[in-house]
């Protein structure tokens, strides 16, 4: 296996900077941090501690077992260590040259998680996508930290400057005695140079300045700024489409957006769609008249299913008394439309020329401007936005192999 240098130095710090209290790793996706990040900590652990308990957090369990162990349990046993896993506790036992530590597994996916961890004692903690855990969590996780000559171990990819992660640990890394390393691609040995161009093509505008270049930035102007009308829309598709799908952004005083998508090849089409606004008629329409709306639409057409806000409960109970299968939408909002973003460029979601509300919606949809580091979308002409988002996060970014664009690798380091 081959590490490049800035790989290494993850690997060694701990023997090489002894004086260091941790590490913070930053910086592109797919840039090789998060392997010998994982190795770095084990070696760590098993080579300075015997009968000692330390923690691993991701943003949930599964991500967890995905991002860091999958990758780094084969190699730790090829180097001769004992691994037990015990998964109905979270747990794994490590043995190597008479010694034995604990690992719990931790997920902090919001700031009720930090009670799991509370009151235990940990000699180290790795926090795999830290930018993406609320602070509490994290901060009891570190405060759980207590055995003489722990360390503590950061890996994330860049969100906002204003996020508390950054103006707390990366800009205070040398007062808070850590070492701060900044990924690239190029530090990755194991990416070729055209893989590392399919990236690049994969994201745009603020996502592309943090996800390919690993800068800490802030989304400004337009959300799908790539996106023009005519490169991108294309006329509804011939023939019959493999499936069907429906997505539906519920609205009584606010508008009502639903999209029709068939899948034809590779690609899901948006080729018809229903937008009623309530305001502009005047008149508003019961949850029954909107499951009539979205009937008209279907036009006979067997629908797998129809992807809806999990909110709208009434409506969602509405449509499965007339038969239809109906799917809360996948609903994080800036997850959502990294991965809408990514099927757009890529042409794995594509809009029809008929689809104008949709299309005179990408045209205007806005970042908000940042406040305490909060990023969102501006709350105004939304609604196609919106119902094409939860298409995208609970359907079509499901599917296949994406890359950065899917849900399906989720995974940015």
């Amino acid at each position: 296996m081959r590490f490049s240098p800035k790989q290494r130095q993850v690997l060694l710090w701990w023997r090489e900077r002894p004086e260091l209290e941790g590490i913070i790793c930053d910086g592109a996706v797919r840039s090789g941090k998060t392997l010998c990040m994982g190795i770095g900590f084990f070696c760590w652990a098993m080579g300075n501690f015997d009968g000692r308990c330390f923690v691993l957090c991701g943003k949930t369990i599964g991500a967890l077992r995905r991002n860091v162990l999958w990758e780094v349990l084969p190699v730790l046993r090829r180097m001769g260590m004992g691994v037990q896993e015990r998964r109905g506790e979270n747990l794994l036992v490590l043995r190597s040259g008479g010694r034995e530590n604990r690992f719990c597994l931790a997920g902090g996916k919001d700031e009720g998680s930090a009670a799991l961890i509370q009151g235990a004692t940990f000699a180290g903690a790795l926090l795999d996508e830290a930018a993406l855990m609320p602070r509490g969590f994290v901060e009891q996780a570190l405060a759980r930290c207590s055995v003489e000559g722990a360390r503590l171990w950061f890996s994330c990819n860049p969100e906002g400057p204003g996020h508390w992660f950054y103006r707390e640990w990366i800009l205070k890394a040398a007062e808070r005695r850590m070492l701060y390393l900044h990924f690239t691609m190029e530090d990755n040995p194991g990416l070729s140079p055209a893989m590392r161009e399919q990236y690049q093509r994969r994201y745009a505008g603020a996502f592309y300045r943090r996800f390919v270049l690993g800068e800490w930035t802030a989304p400004a102007g337009r959300i799908y700024d790539f996106y023009r009308r005519e490169d991108y829309a294309r006329p509804k598709p011939q023939g019959a489409a493999e499936r069907w799908c429906v997505s539906v952004d519920y609205g009584t005083a606010n508008p009502c957006s639903m999209g029709l998508w068939g899948k034809f090849g590779a690609a899901w089409y948006r080729v018809e769609e229903v937008y009623y606004a309530s305001r502009e008629t005047g008149v508003q329409r019961t949850d029954q008249e909107y499951v009539e709306m979205l009937k008209r639409l279907a036009g006979g057409r067997r629908i797998e299913q129809v992807v809806a806000d999990p909110s709208a409960v009434s409506f969602i109970t509405a449509l499965r008394r007339e038969g239809f299968r109906v799917v809360g939408a996948v609903n994080d909002v800036l997850s959502g439309i990294r991965v809408t973003a990514g099927l757009l460029k890529s042409g794995r979601l594509v809009i029809c020329e008929n689809c104008e509300d949709c299309l005179r919606e990408l045209e205007g949809y806005c970042w908000e401007s940042p406040e305490g580091g909060r990023e969102a979308p501006r709350k105004e002409n939304d609604h196609a936005m919106d119902d094409m988002r939860y298409f995208a996060a609970t359907v079509a970014g499901r599917e296949g192999a994406l890359g950065v664009g899917g849900v399906a690798v989720e995974r940015r380091g």
